[in-house]
């Protein structure tokens, strides 16, 4: 099961797959859960597989996009220049490859680059290059030559990065571990048996790392009890973080999230994670984050409220094309998102939200 799982994570990972395009993405999810549920969508791409008839509604979720670009312009000398679709920090852009997808599918390969230093004064140098000064070299001579091979304005640019195992056993590298992690867990639940005490939904959302947007019709449409959002977020356990205060160290098991600026995780059902990662003997850390956020921001204030939860693989460099998991936290992320779908019953969930 967890070698399934890891062949899972590595096709994953290696979707081209950036907001508004998340067609790889979703493709293997449909094509994984086909068998083992019933498969919907809404109007915006999101896309769920149900299972189950009897008790409480329980979404399993994560978010089917990656960060990435889109062509902005494409200059007469053949050069594209881009905007970016998510969070990105020009310090890790610089030299590295990136593969445009044009408008028949044909994924064309270029790197990411500037001004030559050579060229650039002191101050320059020394000043962290912005996207709007960057462009992507795909070999092409001409802007006809690069309408000729297909590429349009709006088309997605995604980062190209290989599924890489480390030296250390169980180590990853690779791009989009956020939140590649959060679908295949998602997926693997999904296979699963179909519960007999709740409903189980498991999807996959668009458009996540600009603004949580699949989440808010996802909701909508699947109408949710409770929500575990299985996400892949960002380790503290590197150099310039206090080691004292880690809480998403790589081997240190699933991450329970309380809280960040999106959401503040219901107390009842985060409490309900943790007791059940101690009873079930699942490694586990505890966060409470001061910056960012993840779709439970949106699933917690869908309809007339969800009671939420974020579950994580820690991945070191998220946002970057060299992102870094450790397997067991990935394993431990998908056990305790299913003891807890196991114990999610009427009885557990009305207490969640039971406040008069």
């Amino acid at each position: 099961m967890q070698a399934k799982g890891l062949q899972l994570l590595e096709s994953l990972t290696q979707a081209h797959s950036i907001p508004g395009y998340e067609d790889e993405v979703r493709e293997i999810f449909v094509n994984e859960l086909r068998e083992h549920g019933e498969l919907g969508s809404d109007r915006n791409g999101s896309v769920y597989c149900s299972k189950g008839t009897n008790g409480p509604k329980v979404l399993v979720a994560g978010h089917m996009d990656e960060v990435g670009f889109r062509v902005q312009n494409i200059l007469p000398n053949g050069y594209l220049k881009m905007v970016p679709v998510g969070g990105w920090w020009g310090h890790t852009l610089l030299a590295q490859r990136v593969e445009v997808k044009n408008s028949h599918g044909v994924k064309i390969i270029g790197t990411i680059a500037s001004r030559p230093p050579h060229f650039l004064s002191e101050a320059e140098r020394n000043s962290v290059i912005g996207v709007p000064n960057m462009f992507v070299d795909i070999g092409a001579r001409s802007r006809k030559e690069v309408e000729d091979w297909g590429i349009h304005l709006g088309d997605p640019i995604c980062p190209w990065s290989p599924w890489t195992p480390m030296h250390q056993p169980d180590w990853y590298m690779t791009k989009a571990f956020d939140n590649r992690v959060g679908m295949a867990g998602a997926i693997q639940v999904g296979q699963g048996t179909a519960p007999s005490n709740c409903q189980l939904i498991v999807a996959g959302s668009v458009q996540e790392e600009v603004g949580l947007r699949g989440a808010k019709t996802l909701a909508n449409v699947t109408k949710p009890d409770v929500a575990i959002v299985l996400e892949g977020p960002p380790a503290d356990d590197t150099p310039g973080m206090p080691i004292s205060e880690g809480q998403g160290v790589l081997g240190g098991g699933v991450q329970i999230r309380l809280h960040d600026p999106s959401a503040i995780m219901n107390p009842r059902l985060a409490q309900f994670a943790i007791d059940m990662a101690r009873q079930e003997g699942i490694p586990h850390q505890v966060t409470v984050r001061n910056s960012g956020g993840t779709d439970a921001g949106s699933f917690h204030l869908a309809n007339d409220g969800v009671p939420s939860v974020v579950l994580g693989t820690p991945a070191r460099y998220i946002h970057s094309h060299n992102a870094i998991i450790c397997a067991a936290d990935y394993h431990a992320m998908v056990a305790l998102t299913q003891a807890m779908v196991n114990h999610l019953d009427e009885e557990a969930v009305s207490g969640f939200s039971r406040y008069i």
